[in-house]
C-alpha cells in the first residue's frame, strides 16, 4: 500500500463494544497516537444478542472517548471492507488479549486481505492490566452486582447498572 505523505491515515477499529470497557479504549488511545483519524465503528453483528442497541453502544463511546479529538464514532452492518471503503480508510486496527484472540483475528485479517488488497490489519496487545477483560465479563459481573468501575468509565457502569437493576 503506497500512500501520498500528505494523505491522512485514517484507521477504523471495529467491535460489537457491549459494552466499551477500559480494554478498547486503551486501543483506542493508543491508535489515536498513531494514526491521523480513528474511526470506532460499532458492529451490528446479527449473530449476537446485544445488550445495548447500537445507538446506545454508539452514545457510550461518543461519551468517553469525546476528550480525543481525532476519534469519531459511527456504527456498521455491511461488511468490514465494504464500510472501510466508504469512509476511504486503509487501515483495520484490533486489540489482541491472547492467543486465542490471535488465531481468531488472523482468520479474519486474511479474509479482509483476500476481500481488498488496499486494507492493512494493524494488531495491538493490550496492556497487560487489561490483558483478562471483556465486555462479556463486565456484563457477567455487572448483573451479579459486583464491583465494575476499574473494568469500565463511569457512564458505562451507570448504564449497566440501569440495564440490570431496571
Amino acid at each position: 500500500m503506497k500512500r501520498l505523505s500528505h494523505e491522512p491515515t485514517i484507521a477504523v477499529c471495529p467491535g460489537s463494544f457491549d459494552p466499551v470497557t477500559y480494554g478498547h479504549l486503551d486501543i483506542i488511545h493508543r491508535a489515536s497516537e498513531v494514526f491521523d483519524k480513528v474511526i470506532v465503528a460499532v458492529l451490528k453483528n446479527a449473530s449476537k444478542s446485544p445488550l445495548f442497541s447500537i445507538q446506545e453502544r454508539m452514545d457510550l463511546l461518543v461519551e468517553v472517548t469525546k476528550d480525543i479529538p481525532n476519534v469519531e464514532v459511527d456504527g456498521f452492518e455491511d461488511l468490514l471492507v465494504n464500510y472501510i471503503q466508504k469512509k476511504n480508510a486503509h487501515v483495520i486496527v484490533k486489540g489482541l488479549r491472547a492467543v486465542s484472540d490471535f488465531e481468531y483475528e488472523l482468520q479474519m485479517a486474511s479474509v479482509n486481505r483476500k476481500l481488498s488488497d488496499k486494507i492493512e490489519t494493524f494488531f495491538m496487545m493490550s496492556s497487560t492490566q487489561y490483558s483478562y477483560l471483556s465486555s462479556s465479563i463486565v456484563k457477567q459481573i455487572s448483573m451479579f452486582g459486583g464491583p465494575i468501575s476499574d473494568l469500565v468509565p463511569e457512564a458505562v457502569e451507570t448504564a449497566l447498572r440501569k440495564k440490570f437493576n431496571g
